[in-house]
């Protein structure tokens, strides 16, 4: 279960810096969302999670998604506003197995890919890592 406020170094910046959360809302079935303490009115900045399954016995597959939203201030057009958005999608089928360890690996892998490079095992907060640098060039 997370924490109401996430304020511990559970969330950085791309300088490393913490980022505080605190929940902000509980909806339907198995979502909540967070908003940053630094967000203002016309500018908000948001963590979501949420669960949901289809299937049934053997067939269940659970469909777990970690989103962030950020509202910011256009760098070309002053006066418009954008939202960037990020987020990561385990599709689970949780039916299917005992235990969670090969879900483990394969969000490691994910984990890996974007926030290392080769064989580092420090996680670059600043994006220069393999997937993140490819997520925000556009390159292949």
């Amino acid at each position: 279960m997370l924490s109401n406020t996430l304020v511990t170094n559970e969330i950085k910046n791309s300088a490393g810096t913490e980022i505080e959360f605190s929940r902000s809302s509980t909806g339907e079935g198995r979502k909540t969302m967070f908003k940053s303490s630094t967000e203002t009115p016309n500018k908000p900045y948001r963590m979501s999670v949420s669960h949901s399954e289809t299937g049934s016995g053997v067939n269940l597959r659970r469909r777990s998604l970690v989103r962030f939203d950020k509202t910011v201030a256009s760098d070309v057009d002053t006066t418009k506003l954008v939202t960037i958005s990020a987020y990561a999608v385990l599709d689970a089928p949780v039916g299917a197995l005992t235990t969670t360890a090969e879900l483990a690996h394969v969000v490691a892998n994910l984990m890996s890919f974007i926030a290392s490079l080769g064989g580092s095992t420090t996680i670059l907060y600043d994006c220069t890592g393999n997937g993140a640098a490819t997520l925000l060039s556009g390159d292949l």
